[in-house]
């Protein structure tokens, strides 16, 4: 009877163990500060140029500009440093993944990078790289500490439900195709950055953050940097833009505002030149005509439901070219 008890007690002691195991956070939950330990993490292991470490799902997926690749390839080889002080994170613990916009370095040359990971269980079994590479070097100053706003916690009374922010960063692209900025939610101070140019409410003229190959098209896109972000998709600027699909609202951070994207901008390369509206001085901006896609890393900040800050980011790709995650 004795021995029947022990025995019992044992089975039922070990079966206790193996249950609790099983429901610590470690193992079956990752709250906000785990998914940005993970984040962390990766780039420690990027830098080191070592995955080894890295607690990866078997099968996991990796792409790097749309191309699936293994990992150990890609900035896996050239990753010199990690970032540092421009850093940004958006967690959604809802569809369990986690979005980080930085700056780092590659052989010692600086990119932004937009990553997506997936968690589950507390492995990783999705991972996005969306890199720009080429910075103009007068845009870095803009670079060296993301803004306040894109950092900060919201208000509980200025929150925007998960449903609505979805939909004000998804105006904000139909707002584009559609070249009505009234479409979008924008806040009047409303202030966008495109790898690392200030593209909107400039005080004053400034370069566009790409060169369009005449002093005559740079001078006129410096003027329209320097309208809100309605004014500017009112003006017609953006039509060159055929159509933003898929647009992957990928991540939502209802404590932070964020919703982190990953759009495909697609241009067709029908529109020569464009007639802009309601800017004196500028009548016409004339286009190359080229064909082209460019992957974006894109984050809106949502405010009293709100567009506040938008912080953008991409890579010119062929015309067609898949994100690499379409369903």
């Amino acid at each position: 009877m004795l021995k029947r008890f022990l025995a019992t007690t044992a089975i039922a002691t070990f079966s206790l163990s193996i249950n609790a195991k099983a429901q610590t956070p470690s193992a079956s939950h990752c709250d906000r500060a785990c998914m940005i330990g993970i984040v962390d993490q990766y780039l420690t292991a990027l830098v080191k140029h070592d995955p080894s470490g890295l607690p990866l799902a078997k099968g996991v997926r990796f792409t790097e500009n749309t191309a699936e690749i293994q990992i150990g390839d890609g900035l896996w080889v050239g990753a010199s440093e990690e970032p540092t002080t421009f850093k940004i994170y958006a967690v959604d613990l809802a569809t369990r993944q986690v979005g980080f916009y930085g700056v780092m370095k590659e052989n010692d040359r600086p990119l932004i990078i937009a990553l997506r990971l997936k968690v589950i269980n507390g492995a990783i079994t999705e991972i996005e790289h969306v890199l720009a590479r080429n910075i103009r070097p007068d845009r870095l100053q803009n670079l060296i500490t993301p803004r306040p706003g894109l950092l900060e916690d919201v208000p509980a009374n200025e929150r925007t439900s998960r449903e609505a922010m979805i939909n004000a960063a998804d105006s904000y692209f139909e707002a584009i195709e559609h070249n009505r900025g009234d479409i979008a939610p924008f806040a009047d101070d409303c202030e966008r950055h495109e790898n690392g140019g200030q593209t909107t409410n400039n005080k004053t003229p400034v370069p566009w953050p790409v060169d369009l190959g005449s002093p005559e098209a740079n001078r006129s896109m410096a003027l329209i940097g320097t309208l809100t972000c309605k004014a500017q998709t009112d003006s017609q600027v953006l039509s060159f833009i055929t159509r933003l699909w898929p647009r992957r609202l990928s991540v939502v951070d209802e404590q932070k505002g964020l919703v982190f994207s990953f759009p495909m901008f697609q241009h067709r390369g029908a529109v020569k030149t464009i007639k802009i509206q309601g800017v004196p001085g500028v009548d016409t901006i004339p286009m190359g005509g080229g064909t082209s896609n460019l992957q974006a890393g894109e984050i809106f900040k949502i405010r009293g439901s709100l567009i506040h800050e938008i912080e953008a980011m991409g890579v010119s790709l062929p015309y067609g070219t898949k994100s690499g995650w379409e369903q």
